[in-house]
Order: structure tokens, then C-alpha cells, then sequence
């Protein structure tokens, strides 16, 4: 069944406003982007960014959980690359994940403290961290069907956790800082993920 028009209107919207957002971003720090320069970025008025988003809070939340997601995507992709192997999946997936980070503007955006992104994806962070684990806990599933739900949600929710403190507090290079996670829960994974 085809999606609806107002539907896909709507969804079209958010991905301009958002994506407006993220090209702001890559210019300058979050404080100094304000509602309008995402509107006049996305061609729409400030007006039209209200009613979609209600606030600026709102709309950093939906910003930061629609980040997550093109974040999980592109380590389902990395999971993918590891089938046979869980631990080599987890840290080239977390090395991604880091090394990626380090260049968003989000991340930047976040660390920089500019005040307002910090707290989403830490102290105010409960949407994204029950988000992006429940999409990484399905994701490990689907790639290894033998884990115990309970065990691939409690692995998706620590790694989840534990990227958010590395992108924060960053010690050494992605890769070091994936290997030496993968050295800490290769024991867990070995025995949860394996047939």
C-alpha cells in the first residue's frame, strides 16, 4: 500500500528541517544556530519549523534521535561485514562508531558544551540511550538469532552507554579505544553470541 501524501509530505518536511539543521551544523556551534537560519536553510518559514517541531528543545531532541539513527545504520552495516565472527563485528562497529563520531557535527557540537546538546545525550540522554539500544538489541538478533534477548539487550545497552562516554571523554585513537572494548566484553560475546 503506497504511503500516504500527507504522510509523506510531513516526513519530507522533517528530513529537510533536519538535514537544514546538520549543514548549520557543520558551519558553526549549536548556540549559534537559531530557529530562523534553519527555516531560511530548509526554504521554509519559521512559522512552518514551530508547528512541525513546537520548540527548539523538541526539535534538538528529534535532531539528535534522527542522528542515533544514521548512526545505528551505519553500524548494522559494519555488523554485517562480521557475521562470523562477533567480536571482530563489535569492533569494527564500535571503531566506526568512534571514528565517525569524532567528525560529526553533532558530536562536536555536544562536546563543545555549548550548553543545550549536551544534556540530550547525556543527563536528558533516556530517549536516545532506550532508542539506539533497542534498534542495536534487534540488530544483534537478527545477525545472531542464538543470543538470549535478555543477554543482546544487555550487550546493546552497554555498548550504547559506553559510546556515549568515549564520544564525551575520548582517550586514545578509535581503534585502541574499540580494541580494548572488544577485549573487555569478549568474553560475554563469545558466550552469547556464539552457535
Amino acid at each position: 500500500m503506497p504511503t500516504p501524501y500527507a504522510v509523506a509530505a510531513r516526513a519530507l518536511l522533517r528530513d529537510t528541517l533536519l538535514d537544514a539543521a546538520r549543514r548549520e551544523l557543520e558551519q558553526r556551534a549549536w548556540s549559534e544556530v537559531t530557529m530562523a537560519d534553519v527555516a531560511l536553510a530548509a526554504g521554509v518559514s519559521r512559522q512552518t519549523l514551530y508547528k512541525e517541531f513546537g520548540s527548539r528543545e523538541e526539535f534538538a531532541q528529534a535532531f539528535v534521535l534522527r542522528e542515533a539513527e544514521r548512526f545505528i545504520a551505519a553500524i548494522e552495516t559494519s555488523l554485517d561485514a562480521h557475521l562470523d565472527d562477533p567480536n571482530a563485528a563489535l569492533t569494527a562497529a564500535f571503531g566506526l562508531f568512534l571514528s565517525a563520531a569524532a567528525e560529526d557535527p553533532l558530536i562536536r557540537a555536544a562536546i563543545a558544551g555549548s550548553g543545550e546538546m549536551l544534556p540530550l545525550l547525556t543527563t536528558q540522554g533516556q530517549p536516545l540511550v532506550q532508542g539506539a539500544a533497542e534498534r542495536l538489541c534487534a540488530a544483534i538478533l537478527a545477525r545472531w538469532p542464538q543470543a538470549a534477548p535478555h543477554d543482546a539487550a544487555l550487550l546493546a545497552e552497554c555498548l550504547v552507554r559506553l559510546a556515549i562516554s568515549y564520544v564525551a571523554l575520548p582517550v586514545g585513537p578509535a581503534g585502541m579505544t574499540a580494541a580494548s572494548i572488544a577485549e573487555l566484553l569478549g568474553p560475554f560475546i563469545e558466550r552469547a553470541l556464539r552457535p
